[in-house]
């Protein structure tokens, strides 16, 4: 049985290169609200690695991550604010 994800907002940041998609998805994230999901869509490869590690250190749950060959997309829960 698959889990649906109910997207909140979704950023495109394709074509755009470290550190802005960490950037710009700590932005969106900042604005959304604790259990809301921020879908993020990227081509900048060094993506793979940055938006987990941006996840964890923000305290936000990465649901899923869909590298769709040369295009990653990741949902992300927003956790609960500090």
């Amino acid at each position: 049985m698959t889990t649906q994800i109910n997207v909140t907002e979704t950023l495109d940041v394709s074509g755009v290169l470290c550190p802005l998609p960490v950037y710009k998805a700590a932005l969106a994230l900042k604005r959304m609200e604790p259990g809301q999901v921020l879908e993020l869509v990227c081509t900048d490869p060094g993506s793979l690695e940055d938006i987990p590690a941006m996840a964890r250190q923000r305290g936000d749950t990465l649901l899923k991550t869909d590298n769709r060959g040369g295009t990653q997309v990741f949902w992300i829960e927003k956790g609960t604010d500090l």
